[in-house]
């Protein structure tokens, strides 16, 4: 049962009743309505009773007046003669609205009205004037005949009275039936309200125990899921081989697993609740200042983001230090709002010292790879000095002598290049300093100027212009002697080699995206290519196409020394006809250079 099918049977619940209370409502106002009719039918029967006792009243006061005056002859007794005789006629018509569409009680009326004026006109009319003229009343067949007229006039009222009440006798009998009735039905309409009420009722309570009692199995398998997988996920945390680190959307510390715990030396219970800047302390490998933590960049950028391409220095709490590489990440709800972050890192102190390590031979290999031909490029000249000063030594003029000495200032001159070039390969600077890419491309070049030559290897460059660029100068020469050692021995005896340098200016790339202003360093050769197999695994350590010949450390480490700069290095390879690979070395103006490493 979903949430909107309760809600319909909170209100089928809630509207029966209701509904119920409308109709028996509905019952009690119709019952109620024919009550009250009836009662108004009693109240005109009641009406015209009291009408007709009023008219009867008034009748026996103008009879009685009549009688008085008759008797007496005293004029005074005809005042309640003369009062009822003038109310008299407007009673009986009052009497007869009282009637209604009664047209029996109408026609008893019409007699009463029509005897009564007989009675009026027949007998007391004549009797006042009679007692005016002084005359006598006491005729037994004139008053008999008086008596008979009143008599008919008296048996209408009693017949319209009797009638009246009569009819008021049957209402009060049907208005006592109606409240039986009424009563009745409400008491029959009331239990089988309060009887289908309950049985609907105990239906639609026995669907919402069925849906509880099934959304409690429910919440109790989801509790139990939640459990096992809340342990999974715990299990999991304390089997991951890197610190992990979850805080709340404040950026307070919630849980650590053990890994965390051992490499910032805080207990789980020491840094509940802490800020994370308190537990995960980290400064800048150069300046030795705070750095941002991951959690604070998440918070400031709702977003993932990662930090490995920096070294930065964890302060343990017992003070020791060590090196790491960390990232972070957002956890959001179902609206898409923060409501926490993770932070996950490592100790690389041993990985960084074994890529120092590795970086070393690799310098290593490229000094020896170097050393036989700079030994044989400064042998040479040296020998030909030596024979200039024998044959200055034994008999040479003095212009002879003096064409000698030129000749050997020039070799010296070239064994102190060589030197030179030799000692700037690998002087090591503490900060990035202006180099000159020509200069630099041209003393590799006038190094392995002896290689190239027992290679079979021809070299040509396209470097128009001086182009400089802020870096480490002996890190990039050994970039550009392993790119271009690995060039000439792809192509082989009679192969080429091209070097070119050419400047990029600031602007919007092909897919519009902001690139920096900066120089290519482009090493082409005309080599056999490498295949599409091979290619994604030429920057990886330890792969080499050598043989044992290789060291499989040359393109990782340069890649690593062109994004310490700042850089970007990319390789194109194709086989077949149009064979040749194409290294391309970007480098920034100026860069922003992680001092650290790469």
């Amino acid at each position: 049962m979903n949430l909107s099918q309760f809600k319909t049977i909170l209100r089928q619940v809630f509207l029966l009743p209701v509904v119920a209370l409308l109709v028996v409502a509905g019952a009690l106002y119709v019952q109620i309505s024919g009550s009250n009719a009836t009662v108004n039918l009693i109240q005109d029967s009641d009406a015209r009773i009291s009408q007709a006792t009023l008219v009867s009243k008034l009748i026996v006061d103008e009879e009685s007046g009549l009688r008085g005056y008759e008797t007496t002859g005293d004029t005074r007794f005809l005042q309640p003669y003369a009062d009822a005789e003038s109310r008299l006629q407007q009673e009986i018509q009052n009497l007869d609205q009282v009637a209604g569409a009664d047209a029996e009680q109408k026609h008893d009326i019409a007699d009463l009205r029509d005897e009564h004026q007989t009675w009026r006109d027949a007998f007391a009319l004549p009797i006042i004037a009679t007692v005016r003229g002084g005359g006598q009343t006491n005729d037994v067949d004139l008053n008999l005949h008086g008596k008979v007229l009143m008599d008919a006039v008296r048996h209408d009222l009693n017949d319209i009275i009797q009638k009246a009440e009569a009819s008021r006798t049957r209402r009060i009998a049907r208005w006592h039936r109606q409240v039986r009735s009424m009563l009745l039905g409400l008491l029959v309409l009331a239990l089988g309200m309060g009887i289908l009420i309950g049985l609907f009722t105990r239906s639609r309570l026995h669907a919402v125990s069925e849906a509880y009692q099934s959304s409690l199995d429910i919440l109790g398998r989801r509790a139990e899921e939640l459990f096992q997988s809340e342990q999974q996920l715990r299990t999991t945390l304390n089997s991951i081989g890197d610190g992990v680190i979850t805080c709340d959307a404040e950026g307070l510390v919630r849980l650590m697993n053990p890994v965390a715990r051992e490499l910032t030396g805080w207990s789980q219970t020491e840094a509940d609740g802490r800020p994370l800047e308190e537990v995960f302390r980290i400064v800048n490998e150069t300046t030795r200042e705070p750095m941002e933590t991951p959690v604070a960049k998440v918070k400031r950028l709702d977003k993932t983001v990662s930090m490995a391409n920096h070294h930065a220095i964890l302060l343990r709490k017992d003070g020791t230090e060590m090196d790491i590489s960390d990232s972070a990440a957002p956890i959001h709800d179902k609206k898409g709002e923060t409501t926490g972050i993770v932070l996950v890192f490592r100790d690389i102190t041993m990985e960084r010292k074994t890529q120092e390590a590795l970086m070393a031979n690799e310098k290593l290999a490229v000094a020896g790879r170097l050393a036989a031909t700079i030994a044989h490029e400064i042998h040479n000249p040296l020998d030909s000095v030596s024979n200039l000063l024998y044959l200055m030594r034994n008999g040479a003029s003095q212009e002879e002598s003096s064409h000698f000495m030129d000749m050997a200032e020039q070799e010296l001159a070239r064994v102190t290049q060589i030197s030179r070039a030799m000692l700037g390969l690998y002087r090591e600077s503490k900060a990035p300093v202006v180099v000159d890419l020509k200069e630099m491309l041209e003393e590799i070049l006038l190094l392995m100027e002896r290689r190239l030559s027992d290679l079979g290897v021809t070299v040509s460059t396209e470097m128009p212009k001086p182009i400089e660029v802020a870096a480490f100068p002996a890190e990039l020469r050994q970039v550009f002697t392993n790119l271009v050692t690995n060039a000439a021995e792809a192509a082989g005896p009679g192969g080429a080699v091209k070097v070119s340098v050419s400047p990029r200016c600031a602007g919007i790339d092909a897919i519009g995206q902001k690139q920096q202003p900066g120089a290519t360093v482009t090493i082409a050769d005309n080599g056999p290519g490498i295949p599409e197999d091979v290619q994604p695994h030429l920057f990886q350590p330890f792969f080499t196409t050598k043989g044992e010949h290789g060291t499989g450390l040359g393109l990782w480490v340069s890649r690593g020394i062109v994004n310490k700069h700042g850089g970007a290095i990319a390789l194109t390879s194709k086989t077949g006809p149009s064979h040749g690979t194409v290294l391309s070395v970007f480098l920034a103006t100026n860069p922003t250079i992680n001092a650290g490493g790469d």
